[in-house]
């Protein structure tokens, strides 16, 4: 019988299954400090942890992590990971470094249901929901691998949940990954650090007064109904008035705003008529815009907007009073771009020479 995953559990979870076992409450900091804060998952090198209570671990939990199966690096220094867990499923999750942090794109389902017809991930459906320790396990196993494989002292510094699946489709779990990042026993990341992104799945927006108070960005995309329906089919069950009336629900802290990421396709949505229609629809005290060009790959029916054009829409929005940036592609020559995720990597031919392939050990995936 498979033993449960310790990763499951948030440091309220295992106190209490401690408390029921006969040991010590306190000892879930302990534990959370040796596994989560030190990473050190040898049990017998938790010295101050009792030998009754270290059997009962061994015994009771699994402390198995995702295996990293693949790697690849872009030139500009993005790293793409394929993870495998205990059933053989794999999802991606990236890395992409800037200025002073190290941000990683974590996936939350293997697949997605949304059906967008811009993400590569979409084309491939849900599979299943991830469990919370496969969510943050992804976060554990690439903080080891850029340990043992980069320097001692590479360290992640944000995560944003931009990778395979609609987070909030998997709310709970989503959740209680969450609380397990934020806990300052464990990883300790601050609420800043962490950016929800959600494609609009309205009853669990008007959830969010009950999730962990990080950073929300919103997948837009468009301010017009008929076209974000064409762009993401989740618009015919919850429209355009039907988001924003949940979004108001949301609590956001003192200077907090909510992001809106807005994917420039050319000719779909990168026109004046676009301009218009996102000034009417946005609050600019309470809205930043995050311009996102459409990264192509291998099948897509949407091209790339020119630069001349992405500037333009940016200049466009600022004249307006908006805060409006664009965000740099990074990792698109190893289709690690935003959209770009699947759970087994394309053909290496479709990449550029310089690309770096480290295949780390044997897997089932294809190649």
């Amino acid at each position: 019988m498979t033993k449960p995953s310790f990763f499951d559990l948030t440091i309220s979870d295992l106190a209490d299954e401690l408390v029921a076992a006969g040991h010590k409450k306190f000892a879930a900091t302990q534990l959370f400090e040796w596994v989560y804060d030190r990473k050190i998952l040898d049990i017998e090198s938790w010295t101050n942890v009792s030998k009754k209570c270290r059997e009962w671990l061994s015994e009771t939990y699994s402390f198995d992590l995702p295996k990293v199966i693949f790697h690849a690096k872009s030139y500009d220094g993005t790293r793409k990971f394929l993870v495998q867990f205990e059933d053989k499923q794999t999802v991606e999750t990236v890395v992409i470094p800037a200025r002073n942090r190290l941000t990683q794109c974590i996936s939350s389902q293997v697949g997605c249901a949304i059906g967008c017809t811009f993400c590569h991930t979409g084309t491939q459906g849900l599979k299943r929901h991830l469990k919370p320790g496969e969510i943050t396990g992804q976060f554990m196993s690439v903080s080891l691998w850029l340990r043992e494989n980069v320097h001692e002292e590479e360290r992640l510094t944000n995560i944003v949940y931009m990778g395979q699946g609609e987070p909030l489709h998997n709310y709970e779990n989503v959740k209680k990954a969450t609380i397990n990042f934020l806990e300052q026993k464990g990883l300790g990341l601050s609420q800043r650090k962490i950016t929800l992104s959600t494609s609009g799945l309205v009853p669990k927006i008007k959830m969010l007064h009950d999730f962990p108070p990080v950073n929300i960005a919103i997948s837009l995309h468009s301010a017009k109904n008929d076209t974000r329906t064409e762009l993401m089919p989740i618009n015919k069950a919850y429209d355009l008035q039907r988001l924003f009336d949940a979004i108001k629900s949301i609590p956001l802290k003192a200077h907090r705003r909510i992001t809106y990421e807005y994917l420039l396709i050319a000719g779909v949505n990168d026109t004046k008529s676009d301009v218009e229609a996102l000034n009417k629809l946005l609050d600019k005290r309470e809205s930043k815009i995050n311009l996102i060009p459409f990264n192509e790959y291998p099948g897509s029916n949407y091209k790339k907007p020119s630069n001349d054009q992405v500037l333009w829409f940016m200049d466009q929005m600022i004249k307006k009073g908006y805060t409006c940036t664009i965000r740099a592609t990074k990792g698109e020559d190893i289709l690690a771009a935003c959209g770009q995720l699947k759970t087994q990597y394309e053909k290496l031919n479709l990449w550029d020479q310089s690309v770096e392939i480290r295949k780390i050990e044997n897997s089932d995936a294809q190649a």
